[in-house]
Protein backbone atom coordinates (compact mmCIF):
# COMPACT_ATOMS: atom_id res chain seq x y z
CA UNK A 1 0.00 0.00 0.00
CA UNK A 2 1.30 3.23 -1.04
CA UNK A 3 2.80 5.72 1.72
CA UNK A 4 0.15 8.70 2.68
CA UNK A 5 1.59 12.04 1.80
CA UNK A 6 2.35 14.92 4.09
CA UNK A 7 0.62 17.79 3.49
CA UNK A 8 2.81 20.54 5.26
CA UNK A 9 1.37 23.67 6.35
CA UNK A 10 2.83 26.59 7.85
CA UNK A 11 1.76 29.60 10.24
CA UNK A 12 1.43 33.20 10.07
CA UNK A 13 3.68 35.08 7.92
CA UNK A 14 5.70 32.16 6.85
CA UNK A 15 5.53 29.84 3.70
CA UNK A 16 6.30 26.46 2.27
CA UNK A 17 9.96 27.48 3.06
CA UNK A 18 9.66 27.03 6.69
CA UNK A 19 9.52 23.28 5.67
CA UNK A 20 13.03 23.23 4.02
CA UNK A 21 14.66 21.18 6.46
CA UNK A 22 11.82 19.05 7.39
CA UNK A 23 11.33 18.29 3.45
CA UNK A 24 14.84 17.26 3.11
CA UNK A 25 14.34 14.82 6.07
CA UNK A 26 11.06 13.50 4.64
CA UNK A 27 12.99 12.89 1.03
CA UNK A 28 15.97 11.25 2.77
CA UNK A 29 13.27 8.95 4.17
CA UNK A 30 11.48 8.20 1.05
CA UNK A 31 8.32 9.59 2.83
CA UNK A 32 6.34 11.63 0.28
CA UNK A 33 5.38 15.07 1.20
CA UNK A 34 4.46 18.37 -0.20
CA UNK A 35 4.42 21.97 1.38
CA UNK A 36 1.61 24.93 0.45
CA UNK A 37 2.11 28.93 0.81
CA UNK A 38 -0.80 29.83 2.35
CA UNK A 39 -2.99 32.96 -0.08
CA UNK A 40 -3.36 35.10 3.56
CA UNK A 41 0.84 35.41 3.65
CA UNK A 42 1.79 35.34 0.52
CA UNK A 43 3.25 38.72 -0.93
CA UNK A 44 1.01 40.87 -2.65
CA UNK A 45 -2.38 38.92 -0.79
CA UNK A 46 -5.23 40.51 -0.77
CA UNK A 47 -6.44 42.05 2.11
CA UNK A 48 -10.11 39.57 2.56
CA UNK A 49 -8.41 36.62 2.45
CA UNK A 50 -9.84 34.56 5.06
CA UNK A 51 -9.23 31.59 6.87
CA UNK A 52 -11.18 29.70 4.48
CA UNK A 53 -9.01 30.68 1.80
CA UNK A 54 -5.97 29.19 3.02
CA UNK A 55 -8.65 25.83 3.96
CA UNK A 56 -9.13 25.82 0.36
CA UNK A 57 -5.74 26.14 -1.14
CA UNK A 58 -5.27 23.25 1.24
CA UNK A 59 -7.93 20.81 0.50
CA UNK A 60 -7.26 21.56 -3.15
CA UNK A 61 -4.07 20.66 -3.24
CA UNK A 62 -4.01 18.32 -0.66
CA UNK A 63 -7.10 16.18 -3.10
CA UNK A 64 -4.42 15.68 -5.76
CA UNK A 65 -2.59 13.38 -3.93
CA UNK A 66 -4.10 10.48 -3.11
CA UNK A 67 -4.01 9.33 0.79
CA UNK A 68 -2.76 12.49 2.97
CA UNK A 69 -2.17 13.38 6.31
CA UNK A 70 -2.46 17.38 7.06
CA UNK A 71 0.30 19.04 9.26
CA UNK A 72 -0.25 21.98 10.55
CA UNK A 73 2.14 24.03 12.69
CA UNK A 74 0.88 27.79 14.98
CA UNK A 75 -1.63 29.00 12.62
CA UNK A 76 -1.82 26.18 10.28
CA UNK A 77 -3.26 24.15 12.51
CA UNK A 78 -6.48 26.47 12.50
CA UNK A 79 -6.26 25.64 8.59
CA UNK A 80 -5.63 22.21 8.24
CA UNK A 81 -8.80 21.90 10.77
CA UNK A 82 -10.65 24.14 8.53
CA UNK A 83 -9.76 21.80 5.78
CA UNK A 84 -10.14 18.59 6.67
CA UNK A 85 -13.69 17.73 5.95
CA UNK A 86 -12.66 18.87 2.32
CA UNK A 87 -10.24 16.43 1.96
CA UNK A 88 -11.27 13.07 0.14
CA UNK A 89 -8.65 10.55 1.29
CA UNK A 90 -7.29 12.33 4.84
CA UNK A 91 -5.56 9.85 7.04
CA UNK A 92 -4.80 11.94 10.18
CA UNK A 93 -4.18 15.98 11.38
CA UNK A 94 -1.09 16.59 12.92
CA UNK A 95 -0.57 19.75 14.94
CA UNK A 96 2.92 21.39 15.53
CA UNK A 97 2.44 23.98 18.39
CA UNK A 98 -0.74 24.58 16.41
CA UNK A 99 -3.94 26.30 17.56
CA UNK A 100 -7.51 23.89 17.04
CA UNK A 101 -10.22 26.32 17.14
CA UNK A 102 -13.46 25.35 18.39
CA UNK A 103 -16.35 25.69 16.05
CA UNK A 104 -17.33 29.40 15.41
CA UNK A 105 -13.84 30.53 17.02
CA UNK A 106 -11.10 32.83 14.94
CA UNK A 107 -7.07 32.18 15.64
CA UNK A 108 -7.29 35.29 17.38
CA UNK A 109 -9.83 33.90 19.89
CA UNK A 110 -8.26 30.67 20.42
CA UNK A 111 -5.13 32.19 21.30
CA UNK A 112 -6.91 34.13 23.74
CA UNK A 113 -8.87 31.79 25.50
CA UNK A 114 -6.02 31.17 28.49
CA UNK A 115 -4.96 35.31 29.33
CA UNK A 116 -0.85 35.02 28.81
CA UNK A 117 0.76 37.45 26.24
CA UNK A 118 3.81 35.83 24.85
CA UNK A 119 7.31 37.39 22.84
CA UNK A 120 5.18 36.96 19.70
CA UNK A 121 2.48 39.21 21.02
CA UNK A 122 5.27 42.20 21.73
CA UNK A 123 6.71 41.47 18.16
CA UNK A 124 3.36 41.75 16.12
CA UNK A 125 2.65 45.24 14.17
CA UNK A 126 -0.83 46.31 12.97
CA UNK A 127 -0.70 47.79 9.39
CA UNK A 128 -3.77 48.43 8.59
CA UNK A 129 -5.26 45.11 7.09
CA UNK A 130 -2.35 43.24 7.31
CA UNK A 131 -0.46 42.15 10.09
CA UNK A 132 3.70 42.67 10.39
CA UNK A 133 6.27 41.53 12.78
CA UNK A 134 9.25 43.53 14.23
CA UNK A 135 12.48 41.38 12.81
CA UNK A 136 14.39 41.87 16.03
CA UNK A 137 11.59 40.94 18.26
CA UNK A 138 10.54 38.07 15.88
CA UNK A 139 13.72 36.25 16.24
CA UNK A 140 13.16 35.40 20.31
CA UNK A 141 9.73 34.84 19.97
CA UNK A 142 10.20 32.31 16.53
CA UNK A 143 13.77 31.31 16.47
CA UNK A 144 15.42 31.22 19.63
CA UNK A 145 16.57 27.81 19.87
CA UNK A 146 17.68 27.63 15.35
CA UNK A 147 21.05 28.95 14.80
CA UNK A 148 22.04 32.48 14.04
CA UNK A 149 22.27 31.25 10.47
CA UNK A 150 18.95 30.02 10.32
CA UNK A 151 17.73 32.20 12.04
CA UNK A 152 19.01 35.16 9.77
CA UNK A 153 17.56 33.09 7.02
CA UNK A 154 13.77 32.60 8.11
CA UNK A 155 13.53 36.45 9.28
CA UNK A 156 14.47 37.50 5.63
CA UNK A 157 11.59 35.23 4.64
CA UNK A 158 8.87 36.43 6.96
CA UNK A 159 5.99 38.27 5.04
CA UNK A 160 2.86 40.13 6.59
CA UNK A 161 -0.59 38.06 7.14
CA UNK A 162 -3.92 39.30 6.48
CA UNK A 163 -6.13 40.53 9.76
CA UNK A 164 -8.98 39.11 7.93
CA UNK A 165 -7.28 35.15 8.39
CA UNK A 166 -6.58 35.50 12.06
CA UNK A 167 -9.98 37.02 13.11
CA UNK A 168 -12.42 35.08 10.63
CA UNK A 169 -14.08 31.84 12.80
CA UNK A 170 -13.71 28.45 11.69
CA UNK A 171 -17.17 27.45 10.04
CA UNK A 172 -16.18 23.32 9.53
CA UNK A 173 -17.48 20.64 11.57
CA UNK A 174 -14.90 18.00 13.13
CA UNK A 175 -14.12 14.78 11.00
CA UNK A 176 -13.58 11.83 12.28
CA UNK A 177 -9.66 10.94 11.81
CA UNK A 178 -7.47 10.65 14.11
CA UNK A 179 -5.47 13.82 15.83
CA UNK A 180 -1.84 14.36 17.12
CA UNK A 181 -0.31 17.38 18.85
CA UNK A 182 3.26 18.18 19.22
CA UNK A 183 3.93 20.55 22.31
CA UNK A 184 6.75 22.99 21.88
CA UNK A 185 7.90 23.21 25.89
CA UNK A 186 10.34 26.41 25.31
CA UNK A 187 7.97 28.23 22.92
CA UNK A 188 7.80 31.97 23.32
CA UNK A 189 5.04 32.13 20.27
CA UNK A 190 2.12 30.06 21.74
CA UNK A 191 1.92 29.94 25.57
CA UNK A 192 2.32 26.08 26.54
CA UNK A 193 -1.01 26.07 28.67
CA UNK A 194 -2.46 27.24 25.22
CA UNK A 195 -0.97 24.41 23.82
CA UNK A 196 -2.05 21.80 26.76
CA UNK A 197 -5.24 23.03 25.73
CA UNK A 198 -5.30 22.25 22.22
CA UNK A 199 -3.76 19.10 22.87
CA UNK A 200 -6.41 18.01 24.90
CA UNK A 201 -8.30 18.14 22.11
CA UNK A 202 -6.27 15.94 20.17
CA UNK A 203 -6.54 12.36 20.38
CA UNK A 204 -2.53 11.65 21.37
CA UNK A 205 0.58 14.04 21.99
CA UNK A 206 3.64 14.05 22.77
CA UNK A 207 6.75 16.96 23.41
CA UNK A 208 9.57 18.58 22.30
CA UNK A 209 11.74 20.49 24.57
CA UNK A 210 11.93 23.41 21.38
CA UNK A 211 10.58 26.80 20.82
CA UNK A 212 7.99 27.65 18.13
CA UNK A 213 9.80 26.22 15.49
CA UNK A 214 10.88 22.69 15.54
CA UNK A 215 11.25 22.52 12.10
CA UNK A 216 14.06 24.70 11.61
CA UNK A 217 15.60 23.89 15.29
CA UNK A 218 15.31 19.67 15.67
CA UNK A 219 13.75 18.73 12.16
CA UNK A 220 15.16 15.00 12.32
CA UNK A 221 13.28 14.91 15.94
CA UNK A 222 10.17 16.24 14.12
CA UNK A 223 10.08 13.92 11.53
CA UNK A 224 10.23 10.97 13.91
CA UNK A 225 7.12 12.37 15.87
CA UNK A 226 5.57 13.21 12.74
CA UNK A 227 6.25 9.84 10.61
CA UNK A 228 5.45 7.92 13.41
CA UNK A 229 2.00 9.04 13.37
CA UNK A 230 1.34 7.29 9.91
Amino acid sequence: MAQPTYVLVHGGWGGAWLWRDVGAELTRRDVPWTAIDLPSSIHGAHPNTFLSDDAKEVSQIANLEGAVILVGHSYGGAVILEAAADVTHLERLVYIAALVPLLGESATETTREVNVRTDLDEAIRVDGEFLTLDPTLARKALYQDCSEETTDWAIGQLTSQTLASFRSPRSSFDVDVPSYYVRCTLDNAIDLSVQELMAARCNEFATLDSGHSPMLSMPGMLCDLIVSTA
